[in-house]
């Protein structure tokens, strides 16, 4: 099953995240190695958060990982949430 993890990004995101970026792109890296990340990016336009796509079995395997998250644990993240994604098409 497909879960699409929302983040919703504090203001200045993009020139508050540098200290934690390298970490962040650890975990992002690790999670697509081992299958359950598909893809993820930032929204922009304005830049006010994120979007990841996951396949996994358990949603708790991606609520997980946002509270494993260094954006997460250092406040870049305001508010975020996992739902279910029902792909009609593609995947």
């Amino acid at each position: 099953m497909y879960y699409i993890l929302f983040y919703k990004t504090v203001k200045d995101y993009i020139e508050k995240r540098a200290t934690f970026r390298e970490e962040h792109l650890r975990l992002l890296n690790q999670a697509k190695k081992e299958g359950t990340l598909v893809m993820g990016g930032a929204l922009a336009e304005p830049a006010d958060g994120a979007v990841l796509i996951f396949k996994v079995e358990d949603p708790k395997i991606v609520e997980d990982f946002a509270q494993k998250d260094p954006y997460v644990t250092n406040g870049l993240i305001t508010n975020w949430e996992v739902r279910p994604w029902t792909v009609v098409i593609g995947g």
